[in-house]
């Protein structure tokens, strides 16, 4: 079911996957503040990909499709700063965003219906196949759990989050309904580098 959020936008130069890991080193006063908020309610920021501008400093322009963040893990090593793991949620658009005097980005925004689990294709079997080597070499414990290798969208994801795709593929993939895009997408820079046949 659809709804909307007011939520905090952090805007970055990555894009962020439902389910997908996250780790975050926070030290802008302005996101110091939203983080301590959400660790205090346990509730949600928007990650986007930045459009125009830069993580740090002026407030940049998001692009209007992100996903919500949870914070899972948070240590303080010292005084203004934040380690933290979030993981992606909701994919969201943004309705309308407005700076607040801490020029912090703040969002109404529309969550969108989540995917529904999609059967992998017999054609991008490798793609499965491929993503399951990369986990046993980089340790299962670094990939959101349920692991589901036979979900389409959920392998498509998982290999757009390890491999260094241009940024505006990988938000095409977050703004997409079909699964099988993205999984065409990933397979087309795996044959670009020879990866897969």
């Amino acid at each position: 079911m659809e709804s909307t959020l007011q939520i905090p936008i952090f805007p970055l130069s990555t894009v962020l996957y439902p389910e997908g890991l996250l780790p975050l080193r926070v030290f802008e006063q302005r996101y110091l503040d939203m983080t301590k908020v959400c660790i205090r309610d346990n509730s949600v920021f928007g990650v986007c990909l930045i459009r125009e501008g830069h993580e740090v400093g002026a407030p940049a322009l998001p692009h209007e499709i992100g996903c919500t963040a949870r914070i899972n893990e948070w240590d303080m090593p010292h005084l203004g700063l934040f380690q933290l793991v979030a993981q992606g949620e909701r994919v969201f658009r943004i309705q309308e965003h407005w700076v607040t005097k801490a020029g912090l980005i703040e969002a109404q925004v529309q969550l969108e219906n989540p995917l529904q689990p999609e059967a992998l294709p017999g054609e991008y079997a490798e793609l499965a196949e491929l993503l399951q080597k990369i986990m046993a070499k980089l340790g299962s414990d670094r990939f959101p759990s349920p692991i589901r290798l036979d979900d389409a969208a959920w392998v498509a994801r998982r290999l757009a989050e390890l491999l260094p795709l241009e940024s505006e593929v990988k938000q095409r993939l977050l703004e997409s309904r079909e699964p099988v895009e993205g999984l065409s997408a990933v397979k087309a820079y795996l044959q670009s580098k020879q990866v897969v046949v």
